[in-house]
Order: structure tokens, then sequence, then C-alpha cells
């Protein structure tokens, strides 16, 4: 990955549960900060089925040598069988703050 920073994202079943991610990559200085949003609305196939559900998404801003260690976490600590991590590069952004985005995860 040529970036040096990333949004990794994720969503889960409940706010308390992304809450509980949230604090924890941020102790753990896997990400500088996350994000919180919903309840949003999914709508996708599970074991056959088109299913529709209330989830919370999360948005953790990280630099790019986290983001592994970061995904890892996500799966370990997660409630679902098969958890969203999508990583997506960060182009461009005000250098203060990716200075300490950078400096938040080291």
């Amino acid at each position: 990955m040529d970036a040096e920073h990333v949004i990794v994202m994720s969503t889960t079943d409940s706010e308390q549960a992304a809450q509980q991610l949230a604090a924890g990559a941020v102790r753990e200085r896997l990400a500088a900060c996350a994000q919180i949003v919903g309840p949003i609305t999914s709508v996708f196939r599970w074991e056959g089925d088109v299913q529709t559900e209330a989830e919370w998404r999360l948005e953790f801003k990280t630099a790019a040598d986290r983001s592994e260690a970061l995904r890892s976490y996500i799966i370990e600590h997660h409630g679902y069988d098969v958890p969203e991590v999508v990583v997506v590069p960060v182009t461009a952004g005000s250098p203060e703050y990716l200075t300490w985005v950078r400096d938040e995860t080291r």
C-alpha cells in the first residue's frame, strides 16, 4: 500500500459493540480515533437469505503500517462470523492531522 494513512471501516450489530471495538483499538494504539455512525440499515445475503438489519459503522483513522494489526484486532474481538474490514487509503489531508494520527498510533 502506498498511502501512509488509511481509514479502516467495519460494522457491528449494536452501538455498545461499536464503542467497545473503538475504545479497544484506540487504547491499543491501533487507531488514533474511531467514529461511530448509526444506526444504518444494511441489506445483505447471509446463508442464502437476503436480510435487512440495523448496524453501526466504525471508521478507524490509522497509519497504514498499523492497519494489519487493527484488522487482526477487529476480527479477534468482533461478534460476527465474517466481520467487514475494509481499508481505504487516505491520499491527502491536513498535514497536522495526519501527523497526529501517526503519533497516536506509536
